[in-house]
């Protein structure tokens, strides 16, 4: 029986690397992996999904999308990605689940499910593991009860398991989120799938736009609207036919973030990542480095409209860089959500003191992260401190090794083994399990870049 890996252990160990070189291609990005799949449950026919994802929580859609009737393949793909074949009857076909749906720690499987659920004639539960059943619910019943759908959670409505009792047709609303999160949005834009006549979502700061993107590929009109303060409405018109189709998903720009500031914070790196996503409203990690002095190379693909999502692709190549610190406020904060740790672990090698104000939604994810990230970088030496919703962190003091806890969140996880290669010593990253959430090769991929 061969050994098991470093995130098969309890304790993950990583010791400062002299070095750091490697041409690394990412899993598929696991916000429009998870899209591809529901949008194939919903069209009638045979959908093709290249280069998708192939971490828990992506698994845990698929399930989810073999259980409401559709037939569901994983196929070997390249690297550290899979090809997912999926048959699907289309929407007024798929049928009543016969046990819960288990979302296991995905919290976009269970609210962007919510929405294709709530405009289906079908009664269906979706739970997941304990941390998913700290997640709040409350922000997705609300608009899906407006349009007519019966929805029922633990806790007076604001934790799993819930409920989703649908109905067909649903009724169009005109809805604007109480704060930037493009998991509510797009429940919203799905359940409108399924409503009479247009239904609209206002956000005062642009999210992701994956799943507009991909509607928009499959037959369904989508429209922008833009004001002047910034603020955005998106408008999908209900009963229009999800078409099926094949695409490729690109590399996940989130987890290519960690191998950027790997590169830009060790004193010795050249990193090279291919076939990344780098949609302007994902991109953010990106800019945010480069405005802080990091060496971020950027080499577009031509032509992506063939893709079947419309996502701009490109190779990265990062090298060694001296950092400034930045003022980030909620609207970077939004636009970098899934990025904020490991952006902590760069404020920590940059000169002058950083501010992320406004990262209160970091509370509400697979752990605490505000505390969860300053708990585990503290621990190695850094300089953060914590005030309400805000975070300032000092550069420059060395990072020593020290005992971590990833509090079983696969961002807290990959954040500290990234510490670990530049800090003095031996860093330890207790339940390092969880990276596999999300980048299942992540431990294998570390190896290599250091060897």
């Amino acid at each position: 029986m061969s050994a098991p890996t470093a995130s098969e252990r309890p304790i993950a160990r990583v010791r400062a690397s002299a070095r750091l070189r490697g041409d690394l291609r990412l899993p598929g990005d696991k916000s429009i992996s998870h899209r591809a799949l529901m949008l194939a449950a919903l069209a009638a026919g045979e959908s093709l999904i290249e280069g998708a994802g192939d971490g828990a929580d992506v698994r845990s859609t698929a399930g989810i999308v073999a259980a409401l009737g559709a037939s569901v393949e994983r196929l070997a793909g390249d690297g550290p990605t899979v090809r997912y074949g999926v048959s699907s009857p289309g929407a007024d076909g798929l049928h009543e689940p016969s046990g819960t749906l288990d979302c296991g720690n995905s919290g976009t499987s269970l609210r962007l499910m919510s929405g294709v659920l709530a405009g289906l004639p079908l009664t269906a539960t979706l739970d997941g593991d304990d941390s998913l059943r700290r997640r709040p619910v409350a922000r997705i019943i609300e608009p899906l009860r407006s349009m007519g759908a019966a929805l029922h959670a633990r806790r007076s409505d604001s934790l799993p398991p819930l409920t989703v009792i649908g109905r067909t047709p649903l009724r169009a609303i005109d809805y604007a989120t109480a704060v930037p999160s493009a998991q509510v949005k797009s429940a919203i834009l799905l359940a409108g799938l399924r409503a009479e006549g247009r239904t609209t979502v206002r956000e005062a700061v642009a999210t992701r736009d994956h799943t507009e993107r991909m509607l928009r590929a499959r037959g369904v009109p989508v429209e922008r609207a833009d004001t002047p303060d910034g603020a955005v409405a998106w408008t999908v018109q209900g009963g229009v036919a999800v078409r099926a189709m094949t695409e490729r998903v690109p590399g996940d720009v989130s987890a290519a973030a960690f191998w950027l500031v790997a590169g830009t914070i060790h004193p010795d790196a050249e990193l090279v990542l291919h076939d990344v996503g780098v949609n302007p409203t994902r991109r953010a990690i990106i800019d945010i480095l480069r405005s802080m002095g990091a060496d971020i190379e950027e080499r577009r693909h031509g032509d992506r409209s063939d893709d079947g999502v419309g996502e701009p692709l490109a190779d990265l190549v990062v090298r060694s860089s001296a950092l400034r610190a930045v003022d980030l406020g909620p609207a970077d904060v939004a636009a970098a959500i899934d990025e904020i740790p490991i952006l902590c672990l760069a404020a920590t090698a940059a000169t002058g003191t950083t501010v992320i104000r406004g990262a209160g939604e970091l509370r509400h994810k697979e752990s605490d992260r505000i505390s969860g990230t300053a708990a585990g970088l503290r621990a190695l030496g850094a300089r953060i401190e914590i005030e309400g919703d805000d975070l300032h962190i000092q550069g420059g003091p060395a990072l020593r090794g020290a005992e971590t806890d990833s509090l079983d969140d696969h961002r807290l996880a990959m954040t500290f083994a990234i510490a670990g290669l530049i800090a003095a010593g031996e860093t330890a990253i207790g339940r390092p399990g969880s990276a596999a959430v999300s980048y299942p090769g992540f431990f294998d991929d570390l190896e290599r870049v250091r060897a």
